[in-house]
């Protein structure tokens, strides 16, 4: 569901990319003062969904594909917030590392794929409906309802954005014919799959969950994750489906012929700026999966370093 640039006008992605912008920033302020979450497995988690966000898997009978987005899981087990910037991490380094999803359009990506689905799927669908201890019903339930909320909201946001942007070569009703039944059935593979995540790992370190009230993450379940995600970032040029994601299958089905180039400054220099950031443009090295998550891992982890070093100061003072 990345959104490129040619989707945007300017003052749409500006005005995006202030709300995205505020809400990482609230995010930041809320983890920071959140003294039990684990900064090592935001990094971890980050990797595992940005290299399980690398496998499109196809929808029968459509000649669509689809990948997971990730909110549901992540907030699961670090929190709403903790969730939102994590995957915004994520977003952020699939744009100007592999020029996935526009730099202008960043924002809009931010909501669509981590806002919806950590602050508004995640609070007021899964986390009522999901507990501990509940069955294994009751989880499958809790995930596919809130992914598909997640995902058929984010579709809707695609649409409205790209028709308040002008882009008239996609009409508001005939697009959402296309995204709206496409994201449906994007959002229940990936309830599944989250389902089975959280089964599996639940039955292992139920504490996990419990982010408001865990003391620590085990280092287990740390480097299980980590080894699980370079090993779905090793093996993605193998299983990853070659047909077009949602979005661009809706829009190969309403535009007959191809999106007029953007011709504002703005865009301009947001496409020079990613022809410079983005050394490995469209995941074209078997190696792109791996070099994505050891960066998340890498990053985070100077971050952990910095952030014990900073309440270190505090604590003295």
């Amino acid at each position: 569901m990345h959104m490129s640039d040619a989707l945007v006008s300017a003052p749409i992605a500006l005005g995006a990319d202030a709300i995205a912008a505020t809400l990482l920033a609230i995010s930041i302020r809320k983890i920071y003062r959140q003294e039990r979450l684990s900064i090592p497995l935001m990094g971890v988690l980050g990797a595992f969904v940005f290299a399980a966000q690398m496998i499109n898997f196809a929808i029968p009978g459509t000649g669509s594909s689809g990948h997971i987005i990730g909110g549901i899981l992540l907030s699961s087990m670090l929190g709403a917030w903790g969730g939102f910037f994590t995957l915004c991490s994520v977003i952020v380094l699939q744009c100007l590392l592999f020029a996935d999803g526009g730099l202008l359009a960043l924002g809009c990506n931010a909501l669509n794929m981590a806002a919806f689905s950590c602050l508004v799927a995640y609070p007021l669908i899964f986390k009522p409906l999901y507990r501990a201890d509940c069955s294994t019903l009751k989880l499958f339930s809790a995930s596919i309802l809130a992914n598909i909320a997640a995902f058929l909201m984010g579709a809707i946001a695609v649409t409205l954005e790209t028709t308040l942007s002008g882009v008239s070569a996609l009409p508001l009703g005939r697009m959402l014919l296309f995204m709206l039944p496409i994201h449906f059935v994007i959002g229940i593979c990936e309830g599944v799959a989250t389902a089975l995540v959280i089964l599996f790992v639940r039955r292992r370190d139920p504490e996990l969950f419990l982010h408001d009230q865990r003391q620590s993450s085990p280092r287990r379940t740390i480097e299980a994750f980590a080894i699980a995600a370079f090993i779905i970032a090793a093996s993605f040029t193998l299983v990853a489906s070659s047909a077009p994601d949602g979005l661009e299958w809706s829009i190969e089905n309403v535009l007959q012929g191809e999106l007029p180039s953007p011709t504002s400054e703005l865009h301009t220099s947001a496409e020079l700026i990613l022809q410079k950031t983005a050394i490995i443009p469209d995941y074209n090295t078997f190696l792109a999966g791996i070099i994505g998550c050891a960066i998340l891992i890498f990053a985070t982890w100077l971050i952990s370093l910095l952030s014990k070093r900073v309440r270190g100061d505090e604590s003295q003072s």
